[in-house]
């Protein structure tokens, strides 16, 4: 992902911009707009690109200003499709002159840096699980929709229980995840559990998670 180029930027007090909500599903993207409408667009085929940015704003004073305002830059490409979505234009405006980079077009949606950066680990990795660690399917979750959250708990799931088996090592027996082996799994859920506190799809994520380990153990008792 981009970067602000050193000695590029200078800050000052920034009013802050409404936001749109986005919610995931493997291949498509939902947005709620600030402004009420809603957008929907699938992913299959797009091509994604991320870059810096800026976005143009002026001042609400006595002596108006334009400003330029520095924007990390997620571009969705399909045929003649084209998706921007912009961190917030919080991060310092960009001296004039001294570097080169793209305006974000005005109708770019605004994402909180957060799902920004789900968003793009997303659709930049290929919409597959495997790049992902465990902190980052959490962050995943936050954004998804309520079946790709669950999709994601059982994903998450699945890794703890592979970290929890390597852990024990060669000599791992024949007693199942008991003791220690249990404890590496509630350690390797944690960012899980952290990320339900603020989220509700990270909850439902959670559940899935726990529901999942729950079967297993249930399996192994019979």
């Amino acid at each position: 992902m981009g970067r602000p180029v050193p000695g590029v930027l200078y800050r000052e007090v920034v009013t802050r911009s409404p936001r749109a909500e986005v919610q995931l599903d493997p291949d498509l993207v939902a947005l709620a707009l600030p402004d009420g409408r809603r957008r929907r667009h699938s992913l299959d085929g797009c091509t994604p690109d991320a870059l810096d940015g800026f976005v143009a704003l002026r001042d609400v004073g006595e002596f108006p200003r334009r400003q330029r305002r520095f924007v990390r830059m997620l571009v969705l490409e399909r045929g003649v499709d084209r998706h921007v979505y912009i961190t917030p234009p919080d991060e310092g405006a960009v001296a004039p002159n001294v570097v080169c980079v793209p305006e974000a077009p005005s109708e770019a949606a605004i994402l909180e840096p957060g799902a920004f950066e789900a968003l793009s680990d997303w659709v930049l990795h290929g919409g597959r699980f495997a790049a992902f660690s465990i902190g980052e399917l959490a962050r995943l979750a936050q954004i998804a929709s309520v079946s790709f959250a669950a999709e994601i708990g059982e994903v998450v799931a699945q890794r703890a229980l592979e970290i929890a088996w390597d852990a024990r090592g060669p000599l791992r027996g024949g007693g199942g995840m008991i003791g220690s082996g249990a404890g590496m799994i509630d350690a390797s859920l944690q960012p899980l559990v952290d990320a339900a506190r603020q989220s509700p799809r990270a909850g439902d994520a959670l559940m899935a998670a726990l529901a999942l380990h729950a079967g297993r153990r249930d399996r192994r008792r019979r």
